[in-house]
C-alpha cells in the first residue's frame, strides 16, 4: 500500500508529487532528498534503496538522473516496491518516448492519469501499457530526442556498420509519427549480465550469466511473432528442465540452467525446434529470462601484481586483456580497487600512447579507479599505480587492498551464444514489411578479481 509517490531531479526538484492516502506529512520530497544526498552512514557514498525516518519508509530508484520515490508507514515487501517503481517508469516511458526531465514537465498532464490509473488510493491496479490504453486518451507532447544527450542503453547500439534509426528507443507506443502514420517495426533485445570471479593465479573461480530477451513492438493490428533460437539449445545441465523440455540434440552448445516466459509466449513447438510463438502487448515486456553456469569464455581477463617499492610505497601493476574479436569494442570500463586506509597517496603511469583512459584516487573511501572509455577486442591495457602509506605495513599488503571489480558495457556481443536465428512475422499481405532489429548487449554484474 503506497501513501505516496513522486520524482525528483538530480537537483532535488519535484516534479511529479502525487499523495494517495494523506498518512504522511508533505515535507516528505524534502526530508527524503536531504537524506539521500547527505547520507554518511556506515561510510556509504550513496543511500540504500531502502530507509526508514521517523516511520515512514522510504522505497527508490535511481532511472537516467531521475528518483522514482514511493512512501509508506505500513510494512510491505521492499522487492514489491522496487519492482513497481521500475514499472511504473517503464509505464511513463512508453508513453512519453523518452524519460527526462523535460518530457515529464511538458506532459505532465498524461503522467498524472497515467498514475491514477496504475495507482487507486494506495494499491496498484495494473502496470499494463496494453490495458491502461483503454482508459488513457491523452496523447503525448513528443520531445526532439535528436537533440538528446544518448543515456544509458540508448547509446549501446548506436555502433557498427548497420546503425539503429536515431528514434529506436525513444518513441511512444500511442503517438503517430507526422502525417499521422506509423512505422512499423519491431526491437529485439538480448541483454546479458555476467558474475565472474578470478582466483589471484587467473583461474575463474565462480561464473554465471544472468541474461533477458526483451521485446519491444510498434505493431499495428498485434499480428503474430515466431522468434527462433539456436537448434543446439538445452535447458537443465542433463539436457532437460523442470518443464521437460528436451533438446533434439540430447546435448546443445548452449545449456541453460533455468528460464521462465511472458504469459504471452506460447511453447507449442518450443521443443521441438526451438520456436517461440507470441502476440506482443503494447509497450516494452520480458520474452524470457534465463541463467547459464556452463564454462564459457570470459569477455575480459585481469591480472594483477603487487611489489614493494621501497619504504611505505608500494606498486600495483593491473593488466586487463580484451578476450572477443577485434571487430567489437567495449565502452564506459571503470575498473575500481579498494586500498589500504593508511594510503596517503597515489601515483599513476598508463601505457605510452594511451587515448580515452583517465585515473583517480578517491581519497575519502580509500579507492582507486581507472576508466577506459573504450577497449578494442584483443587488445591488452596496462596500469601501473604507486602507493604511498603513512606507516609500515601491519599485515599482509594483499589482505588489506583488493579486490579488483571491472563495469563495462559491450554492445552486439554475447557469452552464452544464445542467437536469434530469425524473427517471423505474420503477413498481413504481400507489402508489408515491417522493420526488425535483433541487437545483443552484454554488461557486468559482478567482475571480480582476487589479489
Amino acid at each position: 500500500m503506497i501513501s505516496q509517490f513522486f520524482v525528483l531531479s538530480q537537483r532535488g526538484d519535484n516534479i511529479v508529487f502525487r499523495d494517495y492516502r494523506g498518512e504522511v506529512q508533505k515535507g516528505s520530497a524534502e526530508i527524503f532528498f536531504r537524506k539521500v544526498k547527505f547520507w554518511k552512514e556506515d561510510g556509504h557514498e550513496e543511500a540504500p534503496p531502502v530507509f526508514n525516518v521517523d516511520g515512514v519508509n522510504y522505497f527508490h530508484v535511481k532511472i537516467v538522473g531521475l528518483l522514482f520515490v514511493a512512501t509508506t508507514r505500513v510494512n510491505v515487501s521492499p522487492c514489491l516496491m522496487l519492482e513497481l517503481l521500475q514499472r511504473v517508469a517503464r509505464v511513463i516511458k512508453d508513453y512519453l518516448g523518452v524519460l527526462n526531465e523535460d518530457s515529464l514537465r511538458k506532459n505532465f498532464v498524461l503522467v498524472y492519469e497515467l498514475l491514477d490509473e496504475v495507482i487507486d488510493f494506495g494499491y496498484v491496479q495494473t502496470t499494463s501499457t496494453e490495458v491502461l490504453k483503454s482508459y488513457v486518451f491523452n496523447e503525448p507532447i513528443v520531445i526532439d530526442a535528436a537533440r538528446l544527450q544518448p543515456l544509458g542503453p540508448a547509446s549501446i547500439f548506436m555502433q557498427g556498420t548497420k546503425r539503429m534509426p536515431a528514434t529506436a528507443v525513444t518513441k511512444s507506443v500511442v503517438a503517430n509519427e507526422p502525417g499521422c502514420r506509423k512505422r512499423e517495426e519491431i526491437f529485439v533485445d538480448i541483454i546479458e549480465k555476467i558474475s565472474m570471479t578470478f582466483s589471484s593465479s587467473g583461474y575463474i573461480l565462480t561464473s554465471e550469466i544472468d541474461g533477458t530477451i526483451q521485446m519491444k513492438s510498434y505493431l499495428t493490428g498485434n499480428p503474430e511473432i515466431l522468434l527462433a533460437l539456436n537448434d543446439d539449445l538445452s535447458i537443465g545441465k542433463d539436457g532437460r528442465s523442470i518443464y521437460e523440455y528436451r533438446s533434439s540434440s540430447g546435448s546443445g552448445a548452449v545449456i541453460l540452467d533455468d528460464c521462465n516466459f511472458h504469459e504471452s509466449v506460447r511453447l507449442n513447438s518450443f521443443d521441438l525446434d526451438r520456436t517461440l510463438s507470441l502476440i506482443p502487448p503494447d509497450g516494452e515486456f520480458t520474452v524470457m529470462n534465463y541463467r547459464m553456469t556452463q564454462e564459457f569464455k570470459p569477455p575480459f581477463r585481469i591480472n594483477t601484481l603487487t611489489e614493494e617499492a621501497g619504504a611505505l610505497k608500494v606498486e600495483v601493476i593491473i593488466k586487463i586483456n580484451a578476450e572477443f574479436s577485434s571487430n567489437i569494442t567495449a565502452n564506459t570500463i571503470v575498473v575500481e580497487m579498494p586500498l589500504p586506509k593508511y594510503t596517503t597517496r597515489v601515483g599513476f603511469g598508463l601505457e605510452p600512447g594511451a587515448v580515452g583512459q583517465k585515473t583517480d584516487f578517491k581519497e575519502a573511501t580509500k579507492r582507486l579507479e581507472w576508466g577506459l572509455k573504450k577497449i578494442v577486442g584483443g587488445s591488452e591495457h596496462t596500469l601501473r599505480a604507486k602507493l604511498t602509506f603513512s606507516q609500515e605495513s601491519r599485515g599482509n599488503i594483499i589482505k588489506e587492498s583488493g579486490p579488483v571489480s571491472m563495469t563495462f558495457t559491450i554492445p552486439m556481443y554475447n557469452a552464452s551464444r544464445l542467437q536469434v536465428k530469425y524473427l517471423q512475422i505474420a503477413k498481413k499481405s504481400s507489402t508489408y514489411k515491417p522493420y526488425r532489429w535483433v541487437r545483443y548487449v552484454t554488461q557486468a554484474n559482478s567482475y571480480v578479481a582476487r589479489l
